[in-house]
Order: C-alpha cells, then sequence, then structure tokens
C-alpha cells in the first residue's frame, strides 16, 4: 500500500475511534416493552368427583333403591341390600364386596355411576340360607374402599 492510502485509512480509523468515544456517555434509550398478549382465559373448574353419601343395609328396599328399614342383623333366608348413595359432577365406578368370616368372598359387584344424586342398590342371597355369622360389606369408589360396614346373620 501506498503512504497516502495508509494515511487516510488511518485517520477514517482515528475518526471512528473519536466518534465512538463521544457517544460513550450519552444516555441510551430503553427499547419499547415488547407487546403482552392478554390473559389467557383461567382453566375451567374440573367437576366435582363422586363420592359416596350413604350406606344402608337392610332386606327390602324401595322403588327408589333406598333401604326400607335399615338393618344389622338378618335371617338365614333374608335377601340382604345395600342401598348406596352417590353425589358429585362426574361419573365413577362403584363396587360392593361381600365377605363372610375371615374374609371369604360371598360376591362382588360393580355398578357404573352417572354424574348427580344416585341411589344405587346391591343385594346377596343364598337359595339354601345364608350361614350364621359375621360378614362384611366393603363399597368402593373408583378402586378405593370408602366404607365398610358389618352386619351379622343369626
Amino acid at each position: 500500500m501506498t503512504r497516502p492510502v495508509v494515511l487516510t485509512l488511518a485517520a477514517a480509523l482515528g475518526g471512528v475511534l473519536l466518534f465512538a468515544g463521544c457517544n460513550r456517555d450519552a444516555p441510551t434509550t430503553a427499547p419499547p416493552p415488547a407487546p403482552t398478549a392478554p390473559e389467557p382465559p383461567p382453566a375451567p373448574t374440573p367437576p366435582a368427583p363422586a363420592t359416596v353419601t350413604s350406606v344402608e343395609l337392610g332386606n327390602a328396599v324401595d322403588d327408589q333403591n333406598r333401604v326400607s328399614t335399615p338393618a344389622s342383623e338378618f335371617a338365614t333366608t333374608d335377601t340382604i341390600y345395600a342401598s348406596v348413595g352417590t353425589e358429585g359432577e362426574s361419573a365413577a365406578k362403584l363396587a360392593a364386596r361381600w365377605t363372610f368370616g375371615e374374609g371369604q368372598l360371598v360376591r362382588n359387584t360393580e355398578a357404573d355411576v352417572a354424574a348427580g344424586p344416585q341411589v344405587i342398590a346391591f343385594d346377596i342371597h343364598h337359595p339354601e340360607g345364608w350361614p350364621v355369622g359375621t360378614y362384611k360389606l366393603e363399597i368402593s369408589l373408583d378402586g378405593t374402599v370408602v366404607e365398610t360396614r358389618e352386619f351379622s346373620v343369626k
């Protein structure tokens, strides 16, 4: 390179550096805030889960699946009913597990429960008559035992 070209480049570089140094103390302006998206609407409240509200045992139910006369002792010839009340805004699976003595399975029954207040009736009967002793009913809601009732046959 020739000397005049080098001097011209050096002068230009010096000017750029001088200009950069002068702007160093100049106030900087903040960039404008980014536009914000509107808040999303709140998530809808999930429906209330089904719950068991009552369990009654008896030897008869009415046309609304409710036990007519609650009992905890039964005759060997009785059909034994369990009336289970539920409520909630979602459907569920209800199960009744009947056992005798130290856990001998008598019957296991399931029912689908619709949303809203419901009354479901479960029953057991024995054509030759029930053995005398202690029995237990476990009511499960979606696989979790929520109520237990013991009763006897005399």
